[in-house]
C-alpha cells in the first residue's frame, strides 16, 4: 500500500487564506451549486446536439444513452485515480509538497470549509473544454454523448463530497458514504479514495476491511 509521506491534522472549523489578493482569494472559493449549474447546462447542450444534430445513423438514441452511461462510469474511475495518485502524491520534494497541499492538502486540513469542496467554476469550465478536445480527438462526434455522462459523474462527485462534509449522515443506506469518507479523512488517508462510490476501492483493494 502506498503511504502518504506527510499527514495533516484536520481542523473541523475555520478556513485558511491562500492569496493575499482578495480577487484571487475569492476565485479559490465557490458554492457547489455554481459549477454544477454551469456544467449541467453544458452537458444538456451537448446531449441536445447528440440527439438532434449529429449523424443519426451513428448516434442512435440508444447509442447516445450507452455513451452517457460509459462517460459516467469513466469519471468514477478518473475520480479514484486522481484522488489516489494526484491528490495524494508523495511529497518527495518541495515542489510536489506545495502542489499536493494546494490541490488537496488544504482540504484535509480544513475538511469542513464549505467554500472549498468543489473546483472553482473557471477551472471547471476550462477542464470541460480540455476534456471535450481530448475526447473529440478520440471518438469524434461520439463525444456529444460521452462527455455529458462524464460531466454528470463529476457533478455527482462534488454533490456527494459536499453533503458528506456539510451534513450529518442520514439513517439509511447512504450512511456508508459518510462513514467511508470519514475513515479517509480522520483515520487512514491511504484507504477509500472513492467519494461518490467505493466501486474502484473494492476493485483495487483500497477499501477499509
Amino acid at each position: 500500500m502506498d503511504q502518504q509521506a506527510e499527514k495533516i491534522k484536520p481542523k473541523n472549523s475555520g478556513t485558511k487564506k491562500v492569496f493575499d489578493n482578495p480577487i484571487l482569494e475569492r476565485l479559490t472559493r465557490t458554492h457547489i451549486s455554481v459549477p454544477i449549474t454551469i456544467l449541467m447546462t453544458i452537458a444538456a447542450g451537448l446531449l441536445y446536439v447528440a440527439f438532434v444534430y449529429t449523424d443519426y445513423t451513428q448516434l442512435t438514441p440508444m447509442f447516445v444513452i450507452g455513451l452517457f452511461i460509459s462517460g459516467f462510469f469513466s469519471f468514477t474511475l478518473l475520480e479514484y485515480i486522481a484522488h489516489r495518485y494526484l491528490f495524494h502524491m508523495k511529497p518527495t520534494n518541495e515542489f510536489k509538497r506545495k502542489v499536493q497541499y494546494a490541490l488537496h492538502g488544504l482540504h484535509h486540513e480544513y475538511p469542513k470549509d464549505k467554500d472549498r469542496l468543489a473546483m472553482p467554476p473557471i477551472m471547471s469550465f476550462l477542464l470541460a473544454i480540455v476534456f471535450f478536445g481530448i475526447f473529440y480527438a478520440m471518438m469524434n462526434t461520439k463525444v456529444f454523448g460521452f462527455l455529458p455522462g462524464f460531466i454528470t459523474g463529476y457533478c455527482a462527485y462534488i454533490f456527494v463530497h459536499f453533503i458528506v462534509h456539510a451534513y450529518n449522515p442520514p439513517k439509511n443506506f447512504f450512511k456508508h458514504l459518510w462513514l467511508n469518507h470519514a475513515i479517509h479523512h480522520y483515520k487512514d488517508n491511504t484507504q477509500i479514495f472513492g467519494v461518490s462510490s467505493q466501486l474502484w476501492d473494492y476493485v483495487f483493494g483500497t477499501i477499509k476491511k
